[in-house]
Parts: C-alpha cells; sequence; structure tokens
C-alpha cells in the first residue's frame, strides 16, 4: 500500500470523511458531522502536523459550526494523538474503556521508538517513521462513557455505540441517522487487514452484525475507502475464517506463530482475502483467538509481534 492522496468527501448530507490514502499502515480516516452552529469530529490523526492540516481543510465547513465535539474511536494514536491540535472548547468523548487505554501508550513512548537507532527502531521505523511523535502533548477524554450515548450536534442526534473490546479494549462506532452515515473507527479496514490487538473477535464479529442491521447507506471505515454493508459482509466474513482456522490450528495443538504462517498461505489463496495489504497482520490475530481459547496462552510483546508481521510479509503467501 503507498497511495497517499488525502481528499475531504461529503459522503452523505451533512457528513464529512477525511481520507487518507489507503489507509495502511497510521493513515486513519476522520469525519465531521456538521449541524445547525455546532459540528462533531470523529477522531484526529496521528501527529499534530497532520491533524492541522486536515482541520484546515475542513475550515470552510466549520466557520459558522465550530468543532464542539470530539469523538475518539477508540486509544490508538492515529485516532487520538491529534487531540491537542483541536480547540479549547470542544469537548473530547470516549468510552470509559478507550480513555483509560490512552494512557498505556503515549506519544513520547513512540517518539524514543522513532529515533532508537537500534534494531528495534529500524523495525518500528519501518512501520511508522513517517509520522513525527515529538512534542506531542497528549489530551485525554473530557467525558466518557459506558454502553451508549446521545448527543445533539446542532439539532442533528449521533448516536455513540461501543462495540469493544474488540480491535481494542474500548472501540466505539458513531451514527448519523438522519444521514443514514456510521463512522467504525477501527471496526473496519477496507482494504486492509484487520488486525485484533484486543479481541475477543466474537465481539467483533457481533459489531459487523449490528451495523449490518442498521438503517445504514454510507460507511465510512478507520482505514480505506469509504463502503456499505458490503464492506462490512467482508470484514465480518475474514474475522470469522480466522477465528474458525485458527481455533482449528489452536485445537490440533499447533504454534500459534506456526498457526499465523500456515494461514497466511490459505488467506493467498482465497479470491476474496488475497489481495488484503498488511495480511502480516495475521500473526496478532491469530494471538488474539489463542487467548480467547486459552487463558494461560502467552502472547509475545509487541516488537516482537511486529517483527513476527514483518517476517509473515517478508515471505509472501508461499510459505
Amino acid at each position: 500500500m503507498g497511495n497517499r492522496e488525502i481528499r475531504l468527501d461529503e459522503v452523505a448530507d451533512g457528513c464529512l470523511a477525511y481520507l487518507q490514502g489507503d489507509g495502511g499502515w497510521g493513515w486513519s480516516n476522520a469525519g465531521l458531522v456538521v449541524g445547525d452552529g455546532a459540528s462533531l469530529l470523529v477522531d484526529t490523526l496521528f501527529d499534530s502536523a497532520l491533524t492541522r492540516s486536515m482541520l484546515d481543510t475542513m475550515a470552510d465547513h466549520v466557520r459558522s459550526a465550530p468543532i464542539g465535539t470530539v469523538v475518539n474511536t477508540h486509544a490508538n494514536g492515529d485516532h487520538c494523538y491529534g487531540n491537542s491540535v483541536v480547540a479549547d472548547t470542544a469537548t473530547i468523548v470516549a468510552s470509559s474503556a478507550a480513555a483509560s487505554e490512552m494512557e498505556d501508550v503515549p506519544p513520547a513512548l513512540l517518539a524514543a521508538l522513532n529515533n532508537d537507532p537500534g534494531a528495534a527502531g529500524d523495525l518500528f521505523r519501518s512501520f511508522f517513521g513517517e509520522f513525527d511523535f515529538d512534542g506531542i502533548e497528549m489530551r485525554l477524554p473530557d467525558r466518557t462513557f459506558d454502553g451508549r450515548l446521545e448527543l445533539d450536534v446542532g439539532g442533528r442526534s449521533v448516536e455513540l455505540i461501543e462495540v469493544g473490546p474488540a480491535h481494542t479494549a474500548g472501540d466505539t462506532i458513531v451514527v448519523v441517522p438522519d444521514a443514514k452515515t456510521v463512522y467504525t473507527g477501527d471496526i473496519l479496514f477496507i482494504g486492509g487487514t484487520p488486525i485484533v490487538w484486543a479481541g475477543p473477535l466474537s465481539n467483533w464479529i457481533a459489531a459487523c452484525d449490528l451495523m449490518l442491521g442498521m438503517d445504514v447507506e454510507t460507511v465510512v471505515p478507520g482505514h480505506g475507502p469509504v463502503t456499505d454493508e458490503a464492506g462490512v459482509t467482508a470484514v465480518r466474513d475474514y474475522l470469522s475464517f480466522v477465528e474458525r482456522e485458527a481455533g482449528e490450528r489452536h485445537a490440533a495443538g499447533m504454534d500459534a506463530f506456526d498457526a499465523a504462517r500456515d494461514l497466511a498461505v490459505a488467506i493467498g489463496a482465497r479470491e476474496d482475502f488475497s489481495s488484503l495489504g498488511e495480511f502480516g497482520r495475521i500473526a496478532v490475530n491469530v494471538e488474539a483467538v489463542y487467548r480467547e481459547l486459552d487463558p494461560d496462552h502467552s502472547t509475545p510483546d509487541v516488537v516482537e509481534q511486529f517483527r513476527r508481521m514483518a517476517a509473515i510479509e517478508a515471505a509472501g503467501h508461499t510459505t
């Protein structure tokens, strides 16, 4: 993945999507819901400069409807590290679980990895070297919720629905009923491989089923192009495949990394999955299944997980 076309599109009435190219590692999407005299921003970006550029692009849309609320769909930095750039008058909202998890990976940690001259730094830069984490001051949510929260945005109802733990500990989707639009955060990766940092996969599959049962026409994913119910179904199908196939390999006593490499080959043989970017994420996804099946299963640290993802992608779908 290497397409870096960045665009702001109105995808439904008063609903905009800020799309960062192909949605590869760190290149997340954001959204803007414009009401009468007020707007809501769905997510900020991975660093301050990117977020400032996004806000500049949105300026004409928010001049008479300032951003009064920011929703962070989850705790990954590419959806919240830009919080401090947004006006202090805006209230930042997230699920309680997401807010708690934000403190686990501060921007300073990623800055240190980005500047590490050793092997760990080289590995980290191969994924995130295009971003600048130096000097980011993490701004945590001002308001948290559990379950569901309805917000008024300039006379428009916007519904926040907590669907995690799934991708992370506290995932939220943002629904705009009057526009039949949903902003999914990283519950959807379109064109890229979903990555299950938290799990269980069953929660994530249930989140897809929830969206498929909604009266929704426009679906803005956390990464990749705008989609519809077909995109939701495709992610659900991938997760169901991984849950089933990894479960079978666990039952057969296969090591998690061996299972991930074996599944990378199986994915490459499937027409519906073989074109997904970042397919090495299967290493993390298998770990999530193994943890669910065996509470004593020990997942390696995050550096080793990135090493395994890189190794699988370097080998391709053939080993």
